[in-house]
């Protein structure tokens, strides 16, 4: 009994089971409210970001139009009252006027054909710290072509270590102003921030950003992904898109300032819009695991009560797995455990039936519906192996146990039929029958290992591992022994088109294949012992597999029923092993078989059904 229930103690019981079902359950219903919670979380705060990236980018583009537009305005006006357009001369009381007003603009110069006049704001320039002669020496080197009505901006700051703009525009057809001022008034609209806003010219040069350091060093930003998407659609519409720098993706917008030459750019990193969205994923992952948690302990509980039936269920189970078929079980209650118990009996019959199988993979493969009743053509290697010199070794046990030989026999054969069947098992054959001493085996039929040259390796592998098998096994046996003596084999393996099914009656049937592929196989078989081989394919199989080992051909020989010889090879080894034989002498050595002498075998003996060709 204590050996019964440790075996009934399976790997997943049913708790386990509830616990692995419930909790998939449980993970899949909520994850997908999950995914979908934050799906929608994720579009709403997307159309949000975008929403307010892109009204930032409008207010803060207009801003700037505005300022520029301002300033544009005013030096023009400043020019046009001063007169500028007819006389070099200066005005100082009109210039304090106009850099009272306007404290961010530095200098201006108006050049007219070969004339230029010099406009310092001198309070601005000593605040600064900045000379005349280094603002003429800058308008002296910025020789940009001007446009009439339109402001041409560049960043000066890296000239004066100081966040400054210069404009140039064209105030008639000859004449050329230059402005130098300082955008101290975008600061509230490009300052830091969630979003980052900056200004950028059609160049790329960074006009304002939120960061000085950028401005003051210079930076181009003509590389930038929505730079150049901008540039690409010709940036003559502001709009929002989304776009990826290096690992990381941004929403931006772009508003051109009208007026100028230059665009306003607002941009936010996906890492910041969605950080709320992640936040609230994971507290719904936490409050999952804790639903999971509470369920699971739930189930673990519940599942106590209907484990104790299910074990005697088990226990019956075992009983007929370990073949007492007679073993009943009368159902108790009317739910599924119940119609289980029922389904018992049914299965008691079943197991009856397939007993009929001399073969228990088959039966199995056959209990699952993996084998159809009828024949179906496949492309098999056939196998046989028999004993040399059997007839002998069983009258010698006659001889030396009397009536104690047949236990000794059969106890000697099954030590034998235990290895060749694993070493046959092993590679994925079948064993088809036991014909006496003789073995016969087929790979390729009731399974396979994928094609018939993988097939017909597998079946000459496991020839070789019989070899081995039972040179160890010989190794191992006293010389001489009468009740245990050396066994040595021949195998013929042929491979072709068979017809494999299950044949017999009612009351006895078995899996098996027929042919003419498996006549040969058999025939081949017997040519071992005269050419002084262990292991002998033919070239339908050769074909196959004479890149996987070492072979070497016999002669040709005539075999009943065939109209041409049949070319013959004698296994060797796998190709490419380091251990075992490397040549058919070596194999002879190894096995003690005599060298053949072809000259004296009696072509014309009537179990003889082949006839060696002339070389």
């Amino acid at each position: 009994m204590e050996e019964v229930q440790a075996r009934t103690r399976v790997k997943f019981p049913i708790g386990a089971k509830l616990i692995i079902i419930i909790s998939v359950l449980l993970i899949v219903s909520l994850s997908a409210v999950i995914a979908l919670v934050s799906f929608l979380s994720t579009q709403d705060v997307r159309r949000t970001a975008e929403y307010n990236n892109f009204t930032i980018n409008r207010r803060s583009g207009s801003h700037a139009e505005g300022s520029f537009q301002a300033i544009h305005a005013a030096v023009d006006i400043f020019l046009i009252t001063t007169g500028r357009l007819s006389k070099n001369g200066r005005d100082p009381e009109a210039e304090r006027n106009f850099f009272g007003y306007n404290k961010n603009i530095a200098a201006i110069q108006d050049l007219t054909g070969t004339n230029s006049v010099f406009i310092p704001n001198e309070n601005f320039l000593l605040a600064n710290n900045i000379s005349e002669s280094a603002v003429k020496a800058y308008f002296a080197s910025a020789n940009e072509a001007a446009e009439l009505g339109r402001l041409k901006l560049f960043n000066a700051s890296p000239s004066f270590k100081l966040s400054l703009i210069s404009a140039v525009f064209l105030r008639a057809e000859n004449e050329t102003v230059k402005v130098l001022f300082m955008p101290d008034d975008l600061s509230e609209s490009f300052g830091i921030g969630t979003n980052t806003s900056f200004i950028v010219n059609l160049e790329g040069d960074v006009l304002l950003h939120p960061d000085n350091d950028v401005v003051l060093s210079g930076v181009n930003f003509s590389s930038l992904p929505i730079f150049v998407q901008m540039r690409s659609e010709g940036g003559l519409t502001g709009r929002q898109i989304s776009y990826k720098d290096g690992d990381e993706s941004f929403f931006g917008a772009y508003y051109p300032i009208a007026g100028t030459d230059s665009v306003a750019i607002t941009t936010i990193p996906y890492s910041v819009v969605f950080e709320a969205v992640r936040s609230i994923t994971f507290q719904n992952i936490y409050l999952t695991a804790a639903v999971l948690f509470a369920a699971i302990l739930f189930i673990w509980f519940f599942s106590k009560k209907i484990s104790g039936p299910v074990r005697a269920l088990a226990g019956a189970a075992l009983q007929i797995e370990s073949g007492n078929f007679e073993t009943r079980l009368e159902p108790e209650t009317k739910d599924e455990i119940g119609l289980l118990t029922e389904s018992f009996s049914k299965m008691t019959g079943a197991l009856n039936i397939f007993g009929r199988f001399t073969n228990r993979g088959i039966a199995l493969r056959a209990m699952r519906g993996e084998i159809k009743p009828g024949g179906l053509p496949k492309h098999a290697t056939i196998f046989f192996s028999d004993i040399r010199g059997f007839t002998e070794k069983s009258e010698n046990f006659t001889k030396s146990y009397g009536n104690e030989a047949p236990n000794k026999i059969v106890a000697w054969l099954n030590e034998y039929f235990s290895h060749m069947v694993d070493c046959v098992e092993k590679t994925g054959g079948v064993v088809d029958k036991f014909i006496g001493d003789a073995v016969m085996a087929h790979w390729g039929t009731a399974s396979t290992a994928g094609s018939a040259a993988a097939d017909a390796f597998n079946c000459v592998k496991a020839a070789l591992i019989m070899r081995a098998a039972l040179y160890k096994l010989n190794k191992q046996r006293q010389k001489n022994d009468p009740g245990n003596p050396e066994i040595r084999i021949g195998c013929g393996i042929n491979t072709g088109i068979v017809t494999a099914g299950q044949l017999g009656s009612e009351k006895r049937m078995e899996y098996t294949v027929i042919g003419d592929p498996v006549n040969l196989a058999s025939r081949v078989e017997a040519l071992n012992k005269p050419l002084g081989t262990d292991i002998l394919i033919t070239e339908d199989t050769w074909n196959l597999v004479h890149n996987k080992f070492i072979t070497e051909e016999m002669p040709p020989v005539s075999v009943k029923g065939k109209k041409n010889p049949v070319r013959i090879f004698a296994v060797v080894n796998i190709i490419n092993t380091e251990k075992g034989p490397k040549t058919l002498a070596e194999v002879r050595k190894l096995l003690d078989i005599a060298p053949p002498n072809l000259g004296k075998v009696d072509t014309n003996a009537k179990e003889k059904k082949y006839k060696f060709q002339a070389d």
